[in-house]
């Protein structure tokens, strides 16, 4: 028995490590997982996947014009009133008086029946072959914009992670920063008591501990705003549990600040630079597609049938059917379109002109936006040393102000006055670690570096 209860405990407690190994496995994200299950959830890019799908359907359609169409058709039609066509008298009977009226002669037999089949082929159509040529470019195309939506999505969940991060150490700061205060709190309540401080001191840390206590809760509610964001970006449900297991406090500015040194710029690498290359080739092909309209088209078609006619409906299956066919060849030859081509032709010329603009104004956009990220990561960098040395000076004032309290030689104020600034050293000091991830992804994003499969 002993051994058995000791099997069933044992088995409990492999059960209860294997949940919470998945449970920590279902909700612990680090950045570059969060951006992997946006990339795999978010309905922005599954649209752009369904799109591209879509494409490859429609490229089938394309190939599919200049596949052999082939038709069957049957009929069966039931004269029920056949139709008279009228002749002159003497034409049925000579010996008819000229004045004789018409005769109405039936032309027609009650039931006819037929059955066909055609096979039609298209042997040379000059809009056909661009077309199978824009097929891959086509395909390129969406493909590509797969790929522009994952980048957007890796830039909205990378900032909503850093922002989600970032509320928490503010959290954990004031965390502290309360327990500290209420712990000179009751120092002062005690010393109050014995009649070494005024209970002004100790209502002005009380005033101070209700300060933090509140601003404590607009960060919490800041915390799940976060979480709340970074879970649209990401596609994941509401209600369903996350925890960021990156640390932001372990970001290493020595490395970042090498890793962006280099300001070289490469537009290849944008998708938006990219995306632009292919809508030019398609403007191109467009432009061939309509120019190959001066040239003449050729299909071919066979086609093969029975028909048959009675006076019954019963003699129309087993009276003798009639066998008939044709072989055609059509050739249309464009001579004269009132210049429509023409017309044409400068329209898809003015389209090409237009991209081509486009993809000058997007060099200097992104030479812009490299410049500007360039610049703004630098001033993050430099506010961030400047925010570490205030902190450091600032919990340096507040150990200081609190030994010369205690000594008798300081005031309570100025203990008050240094946790308050030493409070707003650590909210200034998280604002610059935001504002330094937020411009490294900026840059990143300005390089064409942000996401890569």
């Amino acid at each position: 028995m002993k051994n058995a209860r000791t099997i069933r405990s044992s088995l409990m407690l492999l059960t209860a490590l294997i949940s919470f190994t998945s449970l920590h496995a279902q909700t612990g994200y680090s950045l570059k997982e969060a951006v992997d299950y946006a990339v795999k959830h978010n309905l922005n890019v599954k649209n752009a996947q369904l799109d591209a799908v879509s494409a490859e359907a429609r490229i089938g359609e394309i190939r599919a014009t200049g596949l052999p169409q082939v038709n069957a058709n049957l009929s069966l039609v039931d004269n029920v009133i056949i139709q008279r066509f009228f002749l002159p008298a003497n034409f049925a009977d000579p010996t008819a008086p000229e004045n004789a009226p018409p005769v109405a002669l039936e032309f027609g037999i009650p039931w006819q029946g037929s059955a066909s089949a055609t096979l039609n082929q298209l042997i040379f159509n000059g809009s056909y072959f661009i077309g199978l040529k824009a097929a891959a470019t086509y395909r390129e195309l969406a493909q590509k914009n797969i790929t522009s939506s994952k980048v957007s999505i890796a830039e909205a969940v990378t900032k909503a992670y850093y922002s989600a991060q970032v509320a928490e150490e503010r959290a954990k700061l004031l965390d502290l920063n309360i327990a500290r205060v209420d712990s000179s709190m009751r120092e002062t309540k005690a010393m109050n008591a014995s009649g070494f401080v005024e209970l002004l001191d100790v209502n002005r840390l009380e005033v101070q501990i209700n300060n933090l206590q509140t601003e404590r809760q607009k960060v919490q509610n800041l915390i799940e705003l976060s979480y709340a964001l970074l879970r649209f970006q990401m596609g994941m449900p509401a209600n369903e549990p996350i925890k960021l297991t990156d640390d932001i406090n372990l970001v290493n500015l020595d490395e970042l600040r090498a890793q962006l040194a280099n300001t070289d710029v490469s537009y290849e690498r944008r998708i938006e630079y990219s995306l632009l290359n292919t809508q030019e080739k398609l403007a191109n092909l467009d432009l061939r597609n309509v120019r190959s309209g001066y040239l003449p088209s050729i299909s071919a078609s066979v086609g093969y049938g029975h028909n048959n006619g009675t006076d019954t409906f019963a003699k129309l299956w087993t009276s003798k059917w009639f066998n008939n066919s044709a072989v055609t060849l059509n050739v249309s030859i464009p001579i004269f379109d009132g210049f429509l081509k023409k017309y044409q032709i400068n329209q898809k010329k003015i389209a090409i002109d237009k991209v081509k603009n486009s993809q000058a104004l997007l060099k200097q956009s992104i030479d812009l936006e490299n410049n500007q990220a360039a610049i703004n990561i630098k001033n993050a960098f430099a506010t961030l040393e400047t925010q570490k040395r205030n902190l450091a000076l600032a919990e340096e004032i507040v150990r200081v102000s609190k030994i010369k309290y205690k000594e008798g030689v300081g005031s309570n104020i100025e203990v008050i006055n240094a946790e308050s600034s030493l409070k707003e050293a650590q909210t200034n000091y998280f604002t610059a670690l935001y504002d330094l991830m937020i411009a490294k992804v900026d840059l990143s994003k300005a390089r064409g570096e942000l996401y890569s499969e």
